[in-house]
């Protein structure tokens, strides 16, 4: 935000270098990240003066050229230029850029002035046309000044060019208050005052505002009181649009507007220096003499000021005529009903829309203007009919015109303000040093914070209707303390500490652990937003469109929901790199979803690994591979080794639908996570080509199960034994219905049941597939002898052959 010293002096009284209130601005936490210098004309007429033109001759050598000999009025002999515009004669008072003047030309830049010769004879300077030195178009010929100037006169003092110093302000989003050069003054006086500066705050005088006669009414209706709060206007007639005055001109020049005509120029002035938006409507344009404030159908075409047709949305609050849309409220004007060089008499508009509405509708249709900035911050309710006062007074002044109506004020339920108890003990507590209670009143003073009730423990405050962002006792503490100045606040001598015992295994040095192993192992940690589009909820069955938690103010439709699934976080993130021809990926994140269950929200914690493309970086001693499921799931379980929980977990079928093939871990009967490779059609969403494995862990479910304690156990005395089956199955059968055949044929000594290969291909019968699985058989109290383990093994086979149609692979 940019804020101009002197029109900050219009407010303030303050003869402070731009340094030193830069350096307070800052202090209040309204930080000054740049000070520019602003100068209404390109250089400030440095080095240009007024001449006095003696003689005047034909140049001998060029018919167009003449040489003039000038008095510059520094006590020196008259100096020879040779001038080629026509109108150039002896007598005349003239600008002079001397040698050494840098002058500008339409772009911008710069050139120097030199002693040089023209076909022969010799020039000391220019006598200059008014586009030459940035006061006009014309180049008609020379300016011709008035008689009584005298020579050597600097041109600057004679055309009264402003220089002005600009403040480049980051402001932060809550403070709306301060989007205005008032805004800004206000806490400017309040530093002021405690730095024991007493001064006042000017504001703009109204007191003049009259209806001059009553002969256009515009009538006004709102429909939705939600969305306006409040909506003011009143009608100027016989205005004259034309360009803007100089001062009103460079004042807009100075903070970065371009100014356009005097009407819009009047309400852009008021919005940068009061912080209420205006709108101007040709008032002949408006249709039955009737303004309507209300939402339309959804689909009904508008077209903007920047003549682009726009599809209105029905949430989407428009001011409107008897014959349809005039205006989106807040955001963006309309081309059919704006001020042109041919309008007399103007609707002037002043209103409190609705914060959230406005954001909305601006992120609806990708608009972002002073307006709707202002707006969706939420402005002064209160200052509505003040700013439409003071604007119609200055358009009155630039352009002419009568008011000519009453003002049409619809605020059908004033805004209340805050009330806030502060107690002087939490004062003292949260900035960490005593205050005095009439240090504590003087700055609530200068803030237009009004105390309505004293006691020994606190104040009763009343908050002022701008400072929305000020709600909490803690906010009106902040405010004290940034008055107060965090740089006063002494350092204290001693400082208390105490020692408090952790736990090992509290949860973020357990996830620093972990994160330090899969670094180690070669991935990158991601981060990825927590918002996410509405659109993936028809991904995935987990992914469930009742458990949505909906932004009610969201950023962009691509932000509008909270995500339920870690997974297309992930997915984004290998489809932009692969995008940018980083194609091997090792990715990992600790991140949130979102949940919204039976009216309650939820937050569940989750540790995601992502893999794609080669298995290792490219190298001239070994085979480039790519990345395979089982080299994933080593990384998973080395991560569950490193929390000594890989034994405790046993895999079981995945039950997830995003999941082409893959395991599920689980300890007891608590799934903790599930690994596997991501199906096709779920990659096509996100335009990947490449085989991706992702892994979800449960990290609430695993923090559980992570210990100090180390529990021994005896090494079994006898072995277990290791047997597998490669089996030929129809494409539909899927490794659960393995899983469960194999628990139910040998419930004592099958351990451990893995699927260790999956093939599909040639050299394979149409329609199957092939699966080869490991099985762990162990009995604790004797050695298994091949007769035994064969007839389990038969019994596998036979189950596997009667119940899925498996054939053994050869």
């Amino acid at each position: 935000m940019r804020i101009s010293y002197n029109w900050l002096k219009q407010f303030i009284k303050i003869d402070w270098k731009s340094e030193e209130v830069s350096a307070l601005l800052t202090d209040l936490g309204l930080e000054v990240e740049a000070v520019e210098p602003f100068e209404s004309v390109k250089g400030g007429l440095q080095g240009i003066v007024v001449g006095h033109v003696l003689t005047c001759e034909k140049h001998p050598d060029a018919d167009k050229l003449k040489i003039t000999t000038v008095d510059l009025g520094d006590g020196n002999a008259p100096v020879q230029i040779v001038c080629g515009a026509s109108n150039v004669a002896a007598g005349q008072k003239v600008p002079v850029a001397t040698i050494g003047t840098k002058l500008f030309d339409k772009d911008g830049n710069a050139f120097e002035i030199k002693k040089g010769k023209i076909r022969g004879q010799e020039s000391h300077g220019m006598i200059c046309a008014e586009d030459e030195i940035g006061l006009g178009d014309s180049h008609d010929g020379i300016m011709v000044l008035a008689d009584d100037l005298a020579p050597g006169t600097p041109a600057s003092k004679v055309f009264n060019i402003e220089v002005d110093e600009v403040f480049e302000i980051g402001l932060t989003p809550n403070r709306a208050d301060a989007m205005s050069h008032m805004g800004v003054a206000r806490d400017l006086r309040a530093g002021l005052i405690q730095s024991n500066f007493n001064t006042e705050l000017i504001t703009p005088s109204v007191s003049k505002f009259k209806v001059d006669k009553r002969t256009l009414k515009i009538d006004v209706k709102v429909e939705d009181s939600k969305l306006a709060p409040r909506y003011v206007g009143v009608t100027i007639s016989g205005v004259n649009v034309k360009p803007s005055p100089n001062w009103l001109q460079n004042r807009l020049k100075a903070i970065g507007l371009t100014p356009k005509n005097n009407i819009v120029d009047v309400t852009n002035y008021v919005l940068h220096e009061l912080g209420q938006p205006l709108h101007a409507f040709d008032a002949n344009k408006i249709k039955g003499n009737k303004v309507i404030v209300k939402t339309v159908e959804a689909g009904t075409k508008f077209t903007t000021l920047d003549e682009v047709e726009r599809t209105l949305h029905e949430e989407d609050l428009m001011i409107c005529d008897e014959s349809g849309p005039m205006c989106i409220a807040g955001v963006f004007g309309g081309l059919h009903s704006s001020v042109s060089e041919s309008t007399t008499n103007v609707f002037l508009e002043s209103a409190y829309f609705n914060p959230v509405s406005i954001r909305k509708t601006a992120k609806r249709h990708g608009l972002s203007t002073d307006a709707s900035f202002r707006f969706e911050r939420g402005i002064d309710p209160e200052i509505t009919a003040y700013a439409l006062k003071r604007a119609a007074l200055l358009i009155q002044e630039v352009a002419g015109g009568e008011i000519t109506s009453d003002i049409i004020d619809i605020y059908p339920k004033k805004m209340e303000d805050f009330n806030v108890f502060l107690t002087f003990d939490k004062v003292n507590k949260l900035i960490g040093e005593e205050l005095k209670k009439e240090t504590i009143k003087k700055i609530l003073a200068s803030l237009d914070i009004k105390v309505n009730s004293i006691s020994d423990a606190g104040l009763g405050l009343v908050i002022p209707s701008y400072r929305v962002d000020v709600q909490r006792e803690v906010d009106v503490i902040e405010e004290i303390l940034r008055v107060y100045g965090y740089n006063s606040i002494k350092i204290p001598s001693k400082i208390n500490a105490s020692v408090a015992n952790s736990s090992r295994t509290e949860e973020f040095k357990v996830q620093n652990i972990i994160s330090n192993q899969l670094c180690a192992l070669g991935f990158n940690e991601m981060m990825a937003n927590s918002l996410t589009t509405s659109s993936y909820i028809g991904i995935s069955e987990q992914v469930k469109e009742e458990e949505t938690v909906a932004m009610l103010n969201p950023l962009s439709n691509d932000l509008s929901v909270m995500r339920q699934s870690m997974l297309f976080s992930s997915l984004e993130a290998v489809s932009y790199n692969i995008n940018r021809r980083n194609t091997d990926l090792k990715l990992y994140e600790f991140g949130k979803t979102y949940h919204k269950i039976e009216g309650a929200f939820v937050e569940k914690k989750h540790l995601t690994l992502t893999i794609t493309g080669n298995a290792q970086a490219e190298n001239w001693n070994f085979t480039q591979k790519p990345s395979d499921f089982f080299l994933f799931k080593g990384y998973v379980m080395s991560v569950l080794s490193k929390l000594n929980l890989d034994k405790k977990v046993k895999t079981i079928p995945v039950t997830h639908d995003v999941f082409a093939e893959g395991i599920a871990l689980a300890i007891g009967a608590e799934i903790i996570g599930e690994i596997g490779t991501i199906k096709k059609s779920v990659l096509k969403h996100f335009d990947v080509k490449q085989e991706v494995y992702f892994a979800d862990l449960n990290w609430e479910a695993i923090q559980k199960y992570v210990s100090n304690k180390i529990k021994l156990t005896e090494i079994p005395k006898f072995p277990e034994v290791r047997r597998d089956l490669a089996l030929l199955v129809d494409q539909n059968i899927t490794f659960e219905q393995l899983y469960a055949i194999s628990k139910q044929t040998e419930k004592s000594l099958l351990k451990e049941i893995n699927l260790f290969d999956v093939y599909e291909g040639k050299n394979l019968p149409e329609g199957k597939k092939s699966y080869a699985l490991s099985f762990i058989l162990q009995d604790p109290s004797k050695t298994l002898t091949d007769t035994q383990i064969d007839k389990i093994m038969s019994k596998l086979q036979s189950n596997f052959e009667s119940q899925l149609g498996a054939l053994l692979r050869s």
